[in-house]
């Protein structure tokens, strides 16, 4: 586990910011009729605008600049230009940059057009999952604070947290120690110590928790075929508390 000194967050919330202004023009044009993969070009054409590089095209044989999972893909989704999305798909879009030698990386789920009020309800759980998930983490608590914080709000609502993928540290590579799960007890785990940088993504299914991937090796779906959404920020642990790295202003 690497602790990040001050340089290093602040070149760790340059690539944050392309991330979160690259998502956000993605996430606008997520609209009813535009194929998966137009998506994909928008996201790789501005992020090379800005002098980034796509963090996920290539690793580990991905091979796209950002995941898009529709309805009951959890994960990991790869956009091709034959996927149109429709008025009603819940969409996770989850997108990372490499800048100078630094990651930065985040997810968020929209609803096309008007979703149902199950729909609007599980996106909205589990963005506000992840707000309580950030509050967790602070100097002195546990890593197992943070899926705690995750699991107590979403599983009275009747919602699964997915167990298969987990969050994870980040800074000269995408994924770092330590991992970061959406579950399990307070007070265990990992110390939470200044300097420390995690990438926090609750997965959320509306049924059971399990998943399991396609033949492409890649997309990951729930096994129930119910909706999953999928929200993540970077997340610095500092002396004065959580601050996102993928969110203006902080």
């Amino acid at each position: 586990m690497q602790l990040k000194t001050h340089d290093d967050i602040g070149r760790i919330r340059e690539a944050g910011r392309i991330v979160r202004a690259v998502l956000d023009e993605v996430v606008a044009a997520a609209l009813a009729g535009v194929p998966t993969g137009e998506l994909d070009r928008l996201a790789e054409a501005r992020t090379r605008e800005r002098g980034a590089v796509p963090a996920f095209k290539g690793y580990l044989g991905y091979p796209a600049s950002i995941c898009i999972s529709v309805n009951d893909e959890v994960v990991h989704g790869i956009p091709t230009p034959r996927r149109m999305l429709r008025a009603g798909d819940i969409v996770g879009l989850d997108f990372g940059v490499v800048l100078d030698g630094f990651y930065g990386d985040a997810a968020e789920t929209v609803v096309v057009g008007r979703g149902e009020p199950a729909t609007e309800r599980l996106v909205e759980a589990t963005r506000q999952a992840l707000e309580r998930a950030i509050g967790a983490a602070v100097p002195g608590g546990r890593i197992g604070d943070i899926g705690a914080a995750v699991q107590a709000w979403v599983e009275p609502m009747g919602f699964s947290v997915v167990r298969e993928f987990v969050g994870h540290g980040i800074g000269r590579k995408l994924h770092e120690p330590p991992q970061v799960p959406n579950y399990g007890s307070a007070g265990t785990g990992p110390r939470l110590r200044p300097g420390m940088v995690l990438a926090i993504e609750p997965m959320v299914n509306a049924g059971g928790p399990e998943v399991r991937t396609l033949e492409d090796g890649w997309t990951a779906v729930t096994a129930d075929g119910s909706l999953s959404a999928h929200f993540e920020h970077t997340v610095a642990v500092t002396e004065e508390g959580p601050v996102v790295l993928t969110r203006p202003g902080e």
